[in-house]
């Protein structure tokens, strides 16, 4: 049985864990599958964590905190970590946190408060290794039809979305709410979903995993942008080949004239590139974004080439056309009248391209849950909430979410963010309000947290968590309220 509040009414509780306030039957759990009326009892259908006995059931979690000698940092972890998973709510927040929990470390007398927060203000930022081109900027991203999100600034090798936010969740009609607050949940639990982007590609994202974009999956994301890859790799086409270019939607490098064919006394070819010369060897939008080579549009390289300079070029000349992750590559030599026609690529030229992939990481997703946690949520650890923001911001307070570290972002407010991969599994649920039940904790030191003004009558002893009270084995129900 859990510390939410419940009223019976014939033979129905009505539970107060979020605004939606079920009143649920016998049997049956309410509309956010988190409680359930057990035998007359409201009960929470997930257990409640305590990741040292996860461990000892076989379950997957990432260490808390490194071992060995102190670090620096104010807070050690204890052996056993109680996260909030499982764990419940405030609402309607003025009751203290569900748990909090006191235990000694190195001496030191320390609480953990954990909760599950109820988050209307949260979303997920995702990273997507890949060059494909994905869709604009700002370009709306959708699910089963409905706006989550948009397409945000690129970064070196990836794509990014930004997906999410109270706007998407209660701004909207009621059936984006519900896509956005599903979709948002189903990412942060590390399971796939698929997003279409207005003018742009259909992608499937899962954390953890690589995406495929349009029906196919990702390998690998690139090693650098084209100028990049020819530093990186211009003493290994020294003497091999007259000329490489290395095909990349944002940056398109050539050997001859890039700095580093200069310093190895590369001679000039007479090429002639199409896109806007920026510093030597260095082009700008050769192409169109696409999902083609580099990153572009094209399937035929050579039509980013002009005509070779005949007054430099000569016959017989060979040049490397490559993308940034190696997957397209062709070599060509110049005929007669100066065209370039592709052959088949020497043996060592091939084991530079299969340098190229080898250097190339693995593509895969990256999901960040992020929140804030407001003043109703800090409300259940102080009656003075802004001293816990003060105290997380000092650096007094170490905050948590199922045992995974976060970062939090300077500025006011407790807003962070988490990797959805570091925490266990099924660790987000929802509320049909709509909004998403994430984890949180904050741990810091007893004397800290009799200073904030915390619930110190609240206050019960690590051991005080057994096995028959906390870990309750899970209520499935048969139906909803």
């Amino acid at each position: 049985m859990t510390d939410t509040m419940s009223a019976a009414t014939g033979d129905k509780i009505r539970c107060d864990a979020c605004p939606v306030m079920c009143y649920i039957r016998p049997g049956a759990a309410g509309a956010c599958d988190r409680y359930a009326n057990h035998d007359g009892q409201l009960v929470r259908v997930d257990p409640h964590i305590i990741l040292q006995q996860t461990v000892s059931q076989g379950g997957r979690v990432v260490p808390f905190q490194a071992t060995g000698d102190w670090d620096g940092k104010i807070v050690h972890a204890p052996s056993t970590f109680v996260t909030a998973i499982g764990a419940g709510t405030t609402y309607p927040d003025y009751k203290p946190a569900p748990f909090i929990v006191s235990s000694e470390v190195d001496g030191v007398d320390m609480v953990t408060v954990v909760t599950e927060g109820i988050f209307s203000y949260c979303g997920v930022k995702v990273k997507i290794d890949t060059d494909r081109y994905l869709g604009p900027e700002t370009a709306t991203v959708r699910a089963e039809g409905e706006a989550v999100g948009h397409v945000t600034t690129s970064e070196y090798g990836s794509q990014m979305l930004s997906l999410g936010g109270v706007h998407h969740l209660t701004g909207g009609s009621k059936k984006e709410g519900r896509v956005t607050c599903d979709t948002l949940m189903e990412l942060s639990n590390s399971k796939p979903v698929e997003l279409a982007i207005d003018g742009g590609a259909t992608v499937v994202v899962q954390a953890g995993q690589a995406p495929v974009v349009n029906g196919v999956t990702e390998q690998r994301m690139r090693v650098g942008c084209g100028s990049a890859t020819i530093g990186m790799f211009a003493k290994q086409w020294h003497g091999k080949v007259d000329e490489v270019v290395v095909v990349d939607d944002h940056i398109t490098g050539v050997l001859s004239e890039h700095q580093a064919g200069k310093l190895l006394d590369i001679a000039d070819t007479g090429i002639k590139m199409k896109g806007r010369r920026s510093t030597p060897g260095r082009y700008f939008q050769v192409a169109e974004p696409g999902t083609g080579w580099g990153g572009t549009d094209i399937a035929d390289p050579l039509s980013i080439l002009g005509a070779f300079d005949r007054k430099v070029a000569r016959p017989g000349l060979t040049m490397l056309m490559v993308s940034t992750t190696g997957e397209h590559a062709g070599y060509y030599v110049l005929d007669e009248a100066l065209r370039p026609v592709e052959t088949e690529m020497p043996a060592e030229l091939k084991f530079s391209v299969e340098r190229i992939q080898e250097n190339c990481e693995p593509a895969l997703c990256t999901v960040l849950f992020m929140a804030g946690a407001g003043g109703s949520l800090r409300a259940g650890v102080t009656d003075n909430p802004v001293r816990l923001t003060r105290s997380v911001k000092d650096a007094l307070t170490r905050v948590t979410s199922g045992g995974a570290p976060v970062y939090v972002w300077p500025g006011g407010g407790i807003t962070f963010m988490v990797d959805v991969t570091q925490m266990p599994a099924g660790a987000f649920g929802y509320v049909p309000t709509p909004a998403l039940v994430a984890p949180i904790e904050f741990t810091l030191k007893l004397s800290d947290y009799a200073t904030l003004g915390g619930h110190m009558d609240c206050v019960r002893p690590l051991a005080s968590l057994t096995d028959s009270a906390e870990t309750r084995p899970m209520f499935i129900p048969g139906r909803r309220a």
